[in-house]
């Protein structure tokens, strides 16, 4: 039987499906007929040609396969038209869980994000259960990642056998795009950061990320979210962390707070009118005015989630970025 993965082109994905590869799983990795295939180059894996919106498509890729990771989002601080992100993040997964609903589909792992959690902002570590409501989302890719959380524990009600879990930031190779923090890695790199702000976030090695995956497949429990995380740092932390890794000299200027997100509000006016991605994302700003940190703990205990280091994976992340031309 073969395991079916939406997002393998993308970061997570594509550790997802080397993971699944390395315990000698059979993969059918779902892309789109423009995606960029270069995550999965020489890879044994089994192309299918579809679309997440697409339930009918779906329900044919799913025949033959008994699980079902679904790593495909929108993931982005800024969109001109933001309705594409609710139309990937939201409709996307209810097509999906809606085609393994109807097929043979033993275990679904949905994969959603810690933005989708609760979180005091004041450095003490959010978990699974800490109350949050779609009012505290910030930014489109938050709230639709919200909304479509809430679509897989419907899924659950209607009987699917869905195990959620929340990735905090991973790092490390095959950030094709990249990420919004793996540009933060790239602009420390071009030496393109020349002050910080003082925020924080959780980050986990993306292979950790990845087998997180896999042992919630294998250990989780429906219906339950499990928190793939591990380090909590503050952006300091990191940018010092990149120095030691690169020798290049870590920003040693802290930015106030208010006149950055007022920069940011002014750049989203100029980005909505040119349709040009903001140098200054305003969901990334507001975002930065809490600690983002998060206790990974249930699935340390439940899942046995390994917490490889964390500076380890900033300096694979590094050595990718160079050797793919990034910098």
């Amino acid at each position: 039987m073969k395991t079916f993965v939406t997002g393998a082109t993308g970061f997570i994905g594509a550790n997802i499906v080397r993971e699944l590869l390395r315990d000698g799983r059979e993969v059918r990795a779902l892309v789109r007929p423009t995606s960029n295939l270069a995550n999965l180059k020489g890879l044994d894996v089994e192309i299918w040609k579809g679309d997440i919106l697409d339930t009918a498509g779906l329900r044919a890729g799913l025949k033959g396969c008994d699980v079902l990771y679904h790593a495909a989002a929108d993931y982005r601080l800024w969109a001109r038209n933001p309705d594409e992100m609710y139309r990937t993040n939201v409709g996307g997964t209810t097509a999906v869980l809606e085609a393994a609903l109807e097929s043979d589909i033993s275990r679904v792992v949905y994969t959603s994000s810690v933005g989708t959690l609760g979180n005091s902002g004041d450095c003490i570590p959010g978990n699974e259960d800490t109350k949050v409501a779609l009012s505290d989302m910030v930014g489109p890719y938050k709230r639709s990642k919200f909304l479509a959380e809430r679509e897989a524990e419907r899924f659950v009600a209607l009987g699917l056998p869905i195990v959620i879990v929340n990735p905090s930031t991973p790092v490390g190779p095959w950030d094709l795009k990249p990420t919004p923090t793996g540009k933060i890695i790239v602009d420390f790199l071009k030496r393109r950061m020349p002050a910080y702000l003082d925020t924080g976030l959780n980050l986990i090695d993306v292979e950790d990320c990845a087998r997180g995956h896999i042992q919630a497949e294998q250990k989780g429990q429906v219906g339950r979210k499990y928190i793939l995380g591990n380090a909590d740092l503050s952006l300091r932390d990191v940018f010092t962390m990149l120095a030691a890794i690169t020798g290049i000299p870590a920003p040693k200027v802290r930015l106030p707070y208010a006149p950055v997100l007022m920069a940011a509000w002014l750049n989203e006016g100029v980005s909505r009118i040119s349709g040009r991605e903001p140098l200054i994302p305003l969901s990334g700003v507001q975002m930065a005015a809490h600690h983002m940190y998060f206790d990974s703990g249930r699935a340390v205990c439940e899942l046995g989630l390994q917490h490889s280091s964390v500076k380890g994976a900033l300096e694979r992340a590094v050595e990718w970025f160079v050797a793919n031309g990034y910098v």
